[in-house]
């Protein structure tokens, strides 16, 4: 395998955790004719209950897209998600096509009390996109954006892949921050935060949300803006799926020209230190033009393990190799992917090849600053392993994201220098303890070097450390769970545990 191959595929398997199936429109549409059999499920709380049969009918021909069962064509598909170490089975899939069938889906769910989830792209580390014997709210078959040009504006469908907005607002000569692996559900990605290459410039994808169309627990459908619902316009921009199902987003779109400076470039281990200290000098005073992202990666074996930068450079061509001077000075690289691209072309760079092929295990934490000791403890247990694929990886913060007010959205986060992430990856089939085993045990070296994580890379932390993670901003965003929540139907998140 070449080594751009290599890599591009090793990093996007860190950050990427599900593509959804396709299928024909007319395949998404079905009569249902014959009651179906009872369904065993399990409610939010862990009851088994049983689904009676005439109800899942009831609930079918309620929608526009298709409720699957586990026996159905398309079941299979629609429940995975890219991380194969996850393999759950929803009781039922609902693949809504539009707000309707959101409704009629949170309708049913809250009415039986059921564990639910929300998959848009399916890119939780940890699975919250999917669940074993709950309801899988799937918005994979809603998607769509609508540019306008005149306002900077761009509606986009609940269940878009970034990579669709990236697209057509980039025909425009238009951009907002989205991520940087184009199948990317917007969905997650914005209500968690969203990092991405433009997002030092413009903000996280959050900070560029203007409205929200949000279906509740109560299965109502809400506008929320400046203007209408603040307070859950301020509690989605940050609280992830806590409140309801957001089947619209409204962005600020920014004028960008299409070409950047972009790729990969990369260095021998052995200059890991060189490269980790460059990062600590210069990250924090970079232009906010330039998003430039530690990686530091060993694929099976160990062989020609590298540490480098993935670069985006989105401002003058005139002011590139002023940018890019410091890195230059590191020396002769051992793989240099810098050139002049289209933005969008960028965006899908770090796409998956194999998407279902290889299992992963992601720890992660907010660093304000790269000290001497953190650069030690990262180069001297960064290890290879035979069999698994080792990365290391840091998402770029400061600039734009860093002149909001840490109160002024539900993202609390602001001083981050970079959301620090370390990924072990390993072939489908595979045990997964040995490798598990290590990434625990090096991310207990980094940890104590964090403060706070992403939210939208939630695994196993308590309920005192979420709450704890959204620092000054929890109170307000319990009282927001206890208005269109409190029941907490949407638990599969970073949960804000209602208190009504």
């Amino acid at each position: 395998m070449k080594r751009r191959t290599f890599f591009r595929s090793a990093i996007a398997a860190a950050v990427a955790t599900s593509i959804p199936g396709t299928r024909s429109l007319a395949a998404l549409y079905r009569p249902v004719t014959q009651v179906p059999p009872d369904v065993d499920a399990i409610t939010g709380d862990g009851r088994e209950i049983t689904l009676k049969g005439k109800a899942v009918q009831e609930l079918a021909i309620s929608l526009r897209g298709r409720l699957l069962l586990a026996n159905d064509e398309g079941y299979d598909d629609a429940r995975r998600v890219l991380n194969a170490s996850i393999d759950k089975h929803p009781a039922l899939i609902v693949q809504a096509t539009g707000a309707a069938d959101v409704a009629s889906a949170v309708d049913f769910a809250r009415a039986n009390s059921l564990l639910v989830a929300v998959k848009c792209g399916g890119h939780s580390p940890s699975g919250k996109s999917t669940c074993d014997r709950g309801m899988m709210i799937d918005l994979s078959p809603f998607q769509g954006v609508r540019v306008d040009p005149v306002d900077r504006r761009a509606r986009v469908a609940g269940g878009t892949l970034l990579g669709l907005l990236d697209h057509e607002a980039m025909s425009y000569g238009l951009v907002t921050t989205m991520g940087t692996v184009s199948h990317t559900g917007v969905g997650g990605l914005t209500l968690g935060g969203g990092f991405g290459r433009v997002g030092r410039r413009f903000g996280l994808a959050l900070d560029n949300v203007t409205a929200v169309d949000v279906v509740t627990a109560d299965g109502k459908l809400h506008r929320a803006s400046r203007d209408e619902n603040e307070d859950l316009y301020w509690g989605v921009r940050g609280g992830g799926g806590n409140f309801g199902v957001v089947t619209s987003f409204e962005f600020q779109l920014h004028p960008m020209q299409r070409q950047v400076v972009g790729g990969l470039i990369m260095f021998p281990m052995a200059k890991a230190r060189d490269v980790l200290q460059l990062y600590a000098d210069y990250a924090p005073e970079a232009p906010d033009e330039l998003y430039l992202d530690y990686q530091m990666v060993y694929p099976p074996g160990g062989a020609d393990g590298m540490a480098g930068f993935s670069v985006c450079y989105s401002g003058p061509e005139s002011g590139a190799e002023r940018a890019l001077a410091p890195i230059r000075r590191l020396g002769t690289p051992a793989m240099d992917g810098l050139t002049a691209m289209d933005y969008v072309a960028l965006q899908r760079s770090g796409d998956v090849e194999d998407p279902r092929a290889v299992g992963s295990y992601l720890k992660g934490g907010f660093v304000n600053e790269l000290p001497p000791d953190l650069v030690t403890a990262i180069v001297e247990n960064f290890e290879p392993h035979p069999a698994r694929r080792t990365i290391l990886f840091f998402q770029h913060g400061g600039g734009a994201i860093g002149r909001v007010a840490p109160d002024a959205t539900s993202f609390s986060q602001r001083n981050a220098l970079c959301n620090m992430l370390t990924v072990v990856g390993w072939n489908a089939g595979d045990d997964s303890t040995v490798h598990v085993d290590w990434i625990r045990k090096f991310w207990a070296e980094l940890e104590p070097f964090t403060q706070g994580f992403y939210t939208n890379e939630v695994d196993q932390e308590t309920a005192e450390e979420i709450d704890a993670n959204y620092r000054q901003n929890h109170a307000r965003l319990v009282q927001i769970k206890n208005r269109y929540d409190p029941t907490n139907l949407f638990r599969l998140n970073a949960n804000v545990q209602p208190t009504a």
